[in-house]
């Protein structure tokens, strides 16, 4: 336990406080209603002085945290002048686009300019990193007394598929902050119109296609990310490889031409070919979203986090006719779920002294606390659905803010996250960039009917094995 004498911050972080942190957030100044959320919320800090540290031991200290612009962050934007006036640490906060945030961290750690203490990351990354060893291992802060309170922060709360992915070889590197898992969405009215269910397997998810697909009144029965990328169609077809059984590695070397891996791939190209939109094999999930809305589309497979898409009242036609399942089980007879988080990494070029100032915000921003605060507890209509606490899912606090969100939301998404989810559902190595590329574009050449999948695959094992030799 710490036996340093805990330093209080002012009760009340004050107006003073609110429009300071607006001037550090720079384009991302808060506006006065955000101001008035925050100060709202950030009266009581008591939560937050529960724990035995020091949070005032970094005082004084400025960190710049890079992170996408999207509501899940502008929501803990919003608070971070109650994180001010606890720690007496300035953060200035800068939105960077997703295509660019990659890149950006990369050249940053690579360079050891320090600009980010942190940023949201790709857990694909960290195998990047850590072969460089450009980011901390955060098990030395998760066990020292001095930084975390372990009955506080309680980090095995943190949902493990998440906590998992962004370890590597059984150390943490970036601690969750929100994250996403793909589940099964369709139209319960129309699936009961033709008595349907859900589909348990990939033959069934067809089968249901099949039955409502309309192409000639628009109507289509099935969509999954077909536009190329590493987090677009190699978000989904990683799954279906492993519900086929295939493996990513053959001994130690990465092989993506296996038998499994053409019939995953053949699947993929016959499934989006016979039931979904000719534009699908273009489409990304705000795409896909989109279709279902407007009521063109009766089932696709993507993030939980779409929901909040679909039950938008100024532009849904579907809400009340929205229910969730999980992945199908695939000819192995395993259900893998695509998991995704952005997690915060503490660079390693940091002075000492900006590392636990960055750590010290990284606890605070994925506490159950701020979790809560950003989520069911924020004063404003975007209720995260992506915390990261396994206590917090199970909550009916939470529970009450998705209840609008459609039949069996909660349910299919916890339980994907806990029992469906494969670490290994990509292949995590330092070369990831390079090869996440190739796979995506291999993958469109056979969705697009450019190549069969076996020549798809053929050439890309060429180009990795190049890759991997350089």
């Amino acid at each position: 336990m710490n036996k340093k004498t805990v330093r209080s911050a002012p009760a009340q972080p004050g107006r003073r406080k609110l429009v300071g942190a607006a001037a550090a957030l720079g384009a991302w100044a808060l506006t006065p209603a955000m101001m008035r959320n925050a100060q709202a919320q950030g009266d009581d800090l008591a939560p937050y002085r529960s724990a035995k540290i020091n949070w005032r031991q970094a005082e004084g200290e400025s960190i710049a945290v890079a992170v996408i612009p999207a509501s899940y962050f502008d929501n803990l934007a919003t608070l971070l002048p109650q994180f001010e006036a606890l720690t007496g640490i300035k953060v200035r906060v800068e939105k960077v686009p997703p295509g660019q945030i990659r890149q950006k961290a990369t050249l940053d750690l690579s360079s050891k300019t320090a600009t980010y203490a942190t940023h949201a990351a790709d857990p694909m990354y960290y195998p990047l990193y850590v072969a460089n060893k450009w980011v901390d291992p955060l098990d030395r802060y998760l066990t020292d007394p001095a930084l975390t309170d372990p009955a506080w922060f309680r980090y095995d709360d943190i949902l493990k598929a998440w906590r998992d992915a962004d370890s590597v070889d059984g150390k943490p590197y970036g601690i969750p902050y929100d994250g996403e898992v793909t589940v099964q969405v369709y139209r319960k009215d129309l699936y009961a119109a033709k008595g349907l269910k859900p589909a348990d397997t990939y033959d069934e998810l067809l089968s249901n296609a099949k039955a409502l697909t309309d192409a000639p009144n628009r109507q289509y029965g099935l969509a999954l990310r077909g536009f190329a990328g590493a987090g677009q169609n190699m978000y989904i077809y990683p799954s279906l490889l492993r519900g086929f059984g295939g493996s990513w590695f053959a001994g130690k070397n990465v092989t993506v031409n296996t038998p499994e891996a053409v019939q995953a791939l053949q699947w993929y190209v016959d499934a989006l070919g016979n039931y979904a939109s000719p534009a699908v094999r273009n489409w990304n999930w705000p795409d896909i979203a989109d279709a279902f809305s407007q009521g063109n589309l009766a089932c696709y497979i993507d993030a939980h986090s779409s929901a909040a898409v679909l039950n938008n009242p100024e532009k849904s036609k579907v809400i009340g006719k929205i229910a969730y399942a999980r992945w199908p089980k695939g000819p192995s007879g395993k259900r893998v779920t695509s998991i995704w988080n952005w997690g915060f990494p503490i660079n390693a070029a940091l002075s000492e002294r900006a590392k636990k100032a960055t750590w010290l915000f990284i606890s605070w921003a994925a506490s159950a606390e701020t979790q809560a605060r950003t989520s069911w507890k924020f004063a404003g209509p975007a209720k995260r659905s992506g915390i990261n606490r396994t206590s917090l899912w199970r909550s009916p606090e939470f529970a009450s803010a998705m209840q609008g969100m459609g039949d069996n939301f909660i349910p299919a998404a916890l339980e994907s996250l806990e029992q469906d989810t494969d670490v290994d559902w990509r292949p995590r190595v330092p070369q990831w960039p390079a090869i996440g590329d190739t796979m995506a574009t291999a993958i469109q050449a056979a969705l697009t009917g450019q190549k069969k999948p076996k020549e798809a695959l053929d050439e890309a094992q060429n180009r990795i094995q190049q890759i991997l030799k350089g």
